[in-house]
């Protein structure tokens, strides 16, 4: 009889679990249909994917993913503001369906996770002190000057420090792009690397502490300027989500509303021209 029980004890957990691990696959994209709602995540980043003071969603990732949401018949869009460090991990944990944050396509994170093809393009910059007290002008200066240089946990400005040769105890990492400011103007450390948006948006945010570095240089890693092209992101497993929406993309980005979302968050026609010269295949390559 104990040994009986013991069987139905075990049948019932290995079930459960079972169950457990089936739940924790990423929906797909008929039953996120049938549902009529969508998660989508963001990192509260301006101009890529933000929360605005009304709780809306905006930003260049969320403007886009409403209007693929909206063509593939899907009403409602759930939107989760997280840590960018914590957009893989969530969409691994399936907490939500797809990341909506203009993501770098790097090959280290296409081992992790699955990219919708291109939808934007986008160069570098330094946010620095007001007066640019160190003269900074780019990041592989930081080789050599013992200058500190902050990141955001998770950014992908890691790897080119890396490549750069910048020493490890040089680099500080913070949360958030909020804290960039106070990181650079308490003089915490002497630069932000972060993409020209981000660094252009909070020198106007700086309130006269912090600048852009003026003519600052593209970091050169393996002999090309570095440029980064983000997508929308989905768990490794999201293929008929991810297939569909890159459907949609591909006609969006043909019209004149892409375009004009593109000029709205402060891309050139150089960044939206530059969007179509990768592949997601491509840069999964490296």
């Amino acid at each position: 009889m104990k040994k009986t029980r013991h069987t139905v004890l075990l049948t019932a957990i290995t079930a459960c679990t079972l169950g457990l691990a089936a739940s924790a696959q990423a929906a797909d994209l008929a039953a996120i249909q049938k549902s009529g709602t969508i998660r989508i995540a963001i990192a509260n980043e301006i101009p890529y994917g933000y929360m605005d003071l009304s709780g809306e969603a905006k930003g260049v990732g969320p403007d886009v993913a409403k209007h693929i949401a909206q063509a593939l018949g899907i009403k409602n869009v759930q939107w989760t503001t997280t840590s960018f460090g914590s957009l893989i991990p969530g969409l691994q944990a399936d907490r939500y369906d797809m990341v909506a944050a203009e993501m770098a396509i790097l090959p280290q994170r296409c081992q992790q996770i699955a990219f919708s093809e291109p939808d934007s393009s986008y160069g570098e910059g330094l946010l620095v002190a007001k007066g640019n007290p160190k003269n900074i002008h780019d990041y592989a200066s930081f080789a050599q000057s013992g200058n500190k240089i902050a990141i955001m946990a998770g950014a992908d400005q890691l790897e080119m420090l890396q490549a750069l040769k910048v020493p490890a105890d040089q680099i500080v990492t913070i949360s958030s792009n909020a804290d960039a400011i106070s990181t650079v103007s308490t003089g915490r450390a002497d630069g932000y690397a972060a993409t020209s948006l981000t660094v252009s948006q909070l020198a106007t945010k700086g309130k006269g502490k912090v600048e852009a570095a003026h003519d600052f240089k593209d970091p050169v890693v393996d002999g090309q300027p570095v440029r980064s092209w983000g997508g929308f992101a989905f768990a490794q497993d999201a293929t008929a989500l991810r297939d569909a929406v890159n459907k949609e993309l591909a006609a969006f980005k043909k019209t004149d509303d892409w375009k004009k979302i593109m000029v709205q968050y402060g891309f050139s026609s150089e960044d939206a021209a530059q969007s179509f010269d990768r592949s997601t295949a491509q840069l999964c390559k490296g």
